[in-house]
């Protein structure tokens, strides 16, 4: 191969070959980034919450937390490589996360115990219907490997939610 085609495949656009056609390329792409802009935000609201747990069951809820996290981290790389593998693109910097989040931060001072569950537990009932939402647009482009990824992931948020809830739930 000579030195000017190499030149020019350098600076040639990311194009990665899919049958599922180009308008179904771009929206389940775009789709997915968003997905994953949620999924970091997330992450890393479940991982602020580990850090500054507190309070008598400090370590069933601490342990809780990590494991969640680690689980809610897992997925961000099956996202983008979806993304990147139908022949889209994907998130590039955290200020991009931020613009596409639809899951809101946490950056009070103390948040209670209670608090932290509940809120997480509505942040992951808000992630299972993103994942639906993808869910739907993918059957529509009949992108069944898709479909077939976000499935498993809204029955681990599903179980996420589940936890939260009866986590936080009141005694009797």
């Amino acid at each position: 191969m000579d030195i000017a085609r190499i030149r020019e495949l350098r600076a040639a656009p990311l194009h990665t070959p899919s049958d599922l056609g180009e308008a179904a390329v771009k929206d389940i792409a775009a789709a997915l980034t968003a997905l994953l802009a949620d999924s970091f935000a997330l992450y890393l609201k479940t991982k602020n919450f580990h850090w500054h747990m507190s309070g008598p069951h400090f370590r069933d809820y601490h342990l809780l937390l990590d494991e969640q996290a680690d689980q809610i981290f897992a997925i961000t790389d099956d996202i983008a490589e979806r993304a990147r593998k139908i022949g889209g693109g994907t998130l590039r910097s955290i200020g991009q996360i931020a613009r596409l989040q639809r899951l809101p931060d946490n950056d009070a001072e103390y948040v209670t115990p209670a608090d932290m569950l509940a809120e997480l537990a509505d942040d992951n009932s808000r992630f299972v219907s993103l994942l639906r939402a993808v869910h739907e647009l993918a059957a529509g482009h009949n992108d069944s490997a898709t479909t077939s990824l976000v499935e498993v992931w809204i029955d681990e948020a599903e179980r996420r939610t589940w936890f939260l809830f009866e986590t936080g739930r009141a005694g009797n």
